[in-house]
């Protein structure tokens, strides 16, 4: 199973990612909401939540890209 992981997206910026969650409200945010979409996703993929139909699981992982998207470039201008 892939792992999706804010950490494993972007392994080199793991240092950031941890003083940001610390001291950047806004950034906190976007990491919770970006980890509750993805953990949301794995319990659908493994079985553990099964009702869900395929266009409500695209559409979660629409919202994981988009956000990664928005992490990605608040990492850049931070």
């Amino acid at each position: 199973m892939e792992s999706h992981i804010l950490i494993n997206e972007f392994p080199d910026q793991a240092q950031k990612i941890a003083e940001l969650k610390v001291n950047d409200a806004e950034f906190l945010k976007m990491y919770v909401n970006y980890e509750e979409v993805n953990a949301l996703i794995q319990h659908y993929e493994e079985g553990e939540i099964n009702h869900t139909t395929d266009e409500h699981l695209t559409e979660l992982r629409r919202k994981r890209v988009h956000l990664k998207d928005e992490i990605y470039s608040y990492l850049q201008k931070n």
